[in-house]
């Protein structure tokens, strides 16, 4: 055995021991609500497809109209020859929507946050991070080489006094909108208010915001009203839109910058020009179908308010991210497995995704499941109680 196989064996025990350990599981057919798992239907409960646009039509007729036309890959990066027409059009069209001068789209949203976060600080300048941040926001801020200071999740007059003390040539605060593994909102308008304030900048994670939040599911920055409050707008176009990729919406000169610096971006073959049109669609779908952003809420409402009912500690929200807290991994992972055997796929999630003590289900709706859907969920979860 190598060296290197050993070590990986040994690494591997561990985590399994302190049940850590993470399996890939494969799904066969569309991202619906109801799956095929190992020959087996099952109802999805652990999809970012808030709206249930990743096998919506539109986007798979716009997808296969532009792979008969352009072909499948950009072919190399956007700065050599793969800046390619749709780029531009989705990036014109996410900037206008998040209510910007200008976008700039990456091929996911860990490419994004870093090439952001790295190209706008540095040595010499601070980076306020909240505490709950998503790992590729933690990652970004780690790789800027600036100062960076993490302040409890939420706590609006904890980030106050360190903006305060900081006397970094640059400030600049970083949080989700809505974070990950919580489903609970940041109080951007308390942080826009610091920001200004303080003169730092602030960039917004709306990985989970955008197609949730908003009259037009802009996003939380839509949902506050605080357009031109916030200096950057990071959005994943794989979660609510269906489809892959992010965009970061800035000002033009902000924007021009991270053409110039975000090396996530530079050194990186553009998003497949299939993929930038089925986003392309699923902006026409949300607008043409608000319906649907009333059926996500509508259903993670009702189901939010349903697992409560039934014993589960369920925090309050208003996002179809619903954190069933357990606690121990262990006994999350039994939970998740006894609710597969009765046909609801929901994942556990463990440390290090989340704090140590607090391993959960993390349980997400989508506006296409249906009040028949929910029952069955509701149902299996008050069995397995």
């Amino acid at each position: 055995m190598r060296p290197i196989e050993a070590m990986a064996l040994a690494a591997l025990a561990e985590q399994e021991a302190a049940g850590l350990l993470r399996r890939m599981q494969a799904i066969d057919g569309p991202q619906e609500t109801w799956i095929e798992r190992d020959g087996r239907r099952v109802l999805l409960l652990c999809s970012n497809n808030y709206l249930g646009l990743a096998a919506h039509p539109a986007l798979a007729e716009a997808a296969v109209a532009t792979l008969r036309e352009t072909g499948v890959g950009a072919g190399a990066s956007r700065l050599i020859s793969g800046s390619m027409r749709l780029h531009h059009l989705l990036e014109e069209r996410l900037a206008q929507w998040k209510g910007a001068e200008a976008g700039l789209v990456f091929p996911t949203g860990y490419h994004a946050n870093i090439g952001a976060i790295t190209a706008l600080v540095g040595r010499g300048d601070a980076i306020f991070s909240d505490q709950l941040n998503h790992a590729s926001l933690i990652d970004g801020c780690r790789l800027s080489g600036a100062e960076v200071q993490v302040f409890p999740h939420n706590d609006v007059a904890a980030l106050a006094r360190l903006l305060a003390a900081s006397r970094a040539r640059r400030k600049l605060v970083v949080v989700d909108s809505v974070f990950s593994m919580d489903g609970d909102l940041a109080p951007l308008p308390d942080l826009c208010e610091l920001a200004d304030r303080h003169q730092a900048y602030l960039m917004v994670d709306e990985a989970h915001g955008t197609g949730v939040l908003g009259p037009t599911g802009a996003g939380a920055v839509e949902h506050f009203g605080l357009h031109g409050r916030v200096d950057v707008q990071m959005a994943t176009l794989g979660k609510a839109l269906g489809a892959a990729g992010a965009v970061v919406c800035a000002a033009r000169p902000v924007v021009d910058l991270l053409v110039n610096r975000a090396r996530s971006f530079i050194y990186t073959t553009g998003l497949p020009p299939a993929v930038a049109a089925a986003a392309l669609a699923a902006i026409d779908v949300v607008r043409r179908e608000p319906q649907r952003l009333g059926s996500m809420r509508a259903n993670a409402r009702r189901l939010r308010e349903e697992l409560r009912a039934c014993g589960y500690d369920v925090p309050a929200g208003e996002t179809p991210i619903i954190p069933v807290l357990v606690g121990d991994s262990g006994a999350a992972l039994d939970l998740s497995r006894r609710l597969l055997e009765r046909g609801v796929f929901v994942q556990a999630i463990r440390p290090p995704t989340v704090p140590r003590g607090t391993a959960r289900l993390r349980v997400t709706v989508m506006a296409s499941h249906t009040r028949d859907d929910l029952d069955f969920a509701v149902d299996a979860f008050r069995q397995v109680r």
